[in-house]
């Protein structure tokens, strides 16, 4: 990967004039996580969907945000569009397939946290107290824990 790294970083600065990826979902790690193929050259990129926190797949409901993600936009054309790189080499942006905002969707299925910590809208914020009110997806939960928390406490156990 730290080979690979300063190749991306190439590729990705070439694409930052344009603030967008477009190109083919090839594989969804998790509910919040894709990769695609760069529909110009083929290159990978790994993506982070913003604004949102999938429950991990070892948590409940992680398999089903996969799933549902997977559903929604494996092997289809997509537009990432970016706002930056995080620690991991991952771009995190919003995904859009048909027009619609992918991220938001999962939000709204009740199979992701909208990640208020780093972000305000009011769409993403709407889409989740109404999916609480509904107890979609893991809000049918009576007391879940967000992704955040599981995995620092599997951290603290680990020690």
């Amino acid at each position: 990967m730290k080979k690979l790294l300063p190749l991306l970083l190439c590729v990705f600065s070439l694409t930052v004039l344009s603030a967008e990826i477009r190109g083919k979902i090839v594989r969804v790690a998790d509910g919040d996580t894709v990769t695609v193929l760069d529909a110009l050259d083929g290159a990978p990129f790994r993506i982070r969907l913003d604004k949102i926190d999938a429950p991990e797949l070892r948590q409940p409901f992680g398999p089903e945000a996969a799933a549902y993600l997977s559903a929604l936009i494996s092997g289809k054309e997509v537009v990432i569009r970016f706002r930056k790189i995080d620690r991991y080499g991952r771009i995190i942006a919003t995904v859009y397939h048909g027009g619609r905002d992918v991220n938001l969707l999962m939000v709204r299925a009740g199979l992701a946290w909208h990640y208020a910590y780093f972000d305000d809208t009011p769409a993403y914020r709407e889409a989740e107290k109404q999916a609480r009110a509904a107890r979609r997806g893991l809000w049918r939960q009576d007391n879940p824990v967000n992704p955040y928390e599981f995995r620092r406490q599997r951290k603290l156990n680990a020690k």
